[in-house]
């Protein structure tokens, strides 16, 4: 493709006042990054790492201007891969992808073919956009509890923010694994959603988050997928039942950490750190394999909302303030 070709792409610009403006701008191919897999985007999925991206957290982006994104599901419009070849469908989740490397929320992207999964049968790419990261990082956090000893018949398991990307993905894959789910959620209004997810069933924010003090509190789930942090994910820990296991993979309260360590050396509980983006590609493949398959939530695209680019800045904002339920998507034109 020549790369004089422009397409539309959401740009992050830092002024010298330090400060950050997003803007929908026009690109060329030749300003993408060097790469084997020139992919041309269907659908990206927001995660509340990319609002982060766009707002000019250091710790996520260090360089500007910059397009975030960290998933992508597209087409390949041309390859210098013995992989890939042009017209195969494919994901692009994790990894440097719209962090430091030009992400997903432009109609183009260029990377290295070692970042790319083969879009799995059983799933379609707009499909694979609603899970995205979060819905990844979700059962990557089953798979390791599972290797761990968790089973359905040890009892329920606790899923914080369940309102959120991770959170409500979690209910689903958890749900269609066979698991009884509680799901903790600051959010009213959201009960139904969570049901037809397939939550047993709905507690406040507050059944997560003790202020007790005690280094132990009584046991009342099984396990738990924590996307929240601080007292939260110490609570989760100390009311966890013997020898179960909880999945830390979020810090929107904190990412600090309060606690003794009577509930590993007196429960044997297993906290477990979900690092999604650096997932070895066959543990990847494995993974978007039984979300495509076993995991599968039923009716998955009823639990995403569908924009255009020009609408991302907004829902940015959105997720930023915890105002966003299920997942949202971009979906370009095709």
């Amino acid at each position: 493709m020549d790369d004089q070709f422009t397409f539309k792409a959401l740009v992050v610009r830092e002024s010298v006042d330090g400060s950050f403006a997003r803007a929908i701008e026009e690109k060329q191919i030749g300003t993408l990054p060097k790469g084997e897999v020139l992919i041309k985007n269907h659908f990206a999925g927001l995660n509340y790492k990319d609002a982060l991206s766009a707002s000019g957290h250091k710790g996520i982006s260090k360089f500007y201007p910059h397009t975030p994104g960290v998933d992508a599901g597209g087409v390949v419009a041309s390859s210098n891969s013995v992989d890939f070849k042009p017209g195969d469908e494919v994901l692009v989740t994790g990894y440097d992808l719209g962090m430091n490397t030009s992400g997903g929320f432009q109609e183009y992207i260029r990377v290295p073919s070692g970042w790319v999964v083969p879009k799995p049968a059983g799933i379609s790419l707009k499909e694979a956009m609603v899970y995205g990261t979060a819905g990844f990082t979700a059962g990557l956090s089953l798979y390791k509890m599972e290797r761990m000893g968790q089973t359905p018949s040890k009892g329920e398991i606790l899923v914080t923010g369940a309102t959120g990307g991770v959170g409500s993905m979690a209910v689903g894959i958890l749900a269609k694994a066979g698991y009884d789910v509680i799901a903790s959620t600051g959010s009213e209004t959201a009960h139904n959603y969570l049901k037809r997810l397939g939550a047993s069933r709905i507690e406040p924010r507050s059944f997560a988050n003790d202020e007790s003090g005690k280094p132990l509190l009584r046991g009342e789930w099984a396990g738990a997928i924590d996307t929240v942090g601080g007292n939260t994910l110490a609570t989760c820990v100390k009311a966890c039942q013997r020898h179960g296991s909880v999945a830390s993979c979020g810090l929107v309260a904190s990412h600090e950490l309060h606690m003794t360590v009577y509930p590993f050396l007196l429960n044997g509980i297993n906290i477990l750190g979900i690092d999604s983006a650096e997932t070895e590609m066959p543990l990847r493949k494995e993974i978007w394999t039984r979300l495509s398959n076993q995991w599968k939530v039923d009716d998955l695209l009823s639990f995403g909302s569908f924009i255009p680019l020009e609408e991302i800045t907004g829902q940015m904002d959105l997720i930023l303030k915890g105002k966003t339920q299920g997942r949202v998507v971009v979906e370009f034109d095709q």
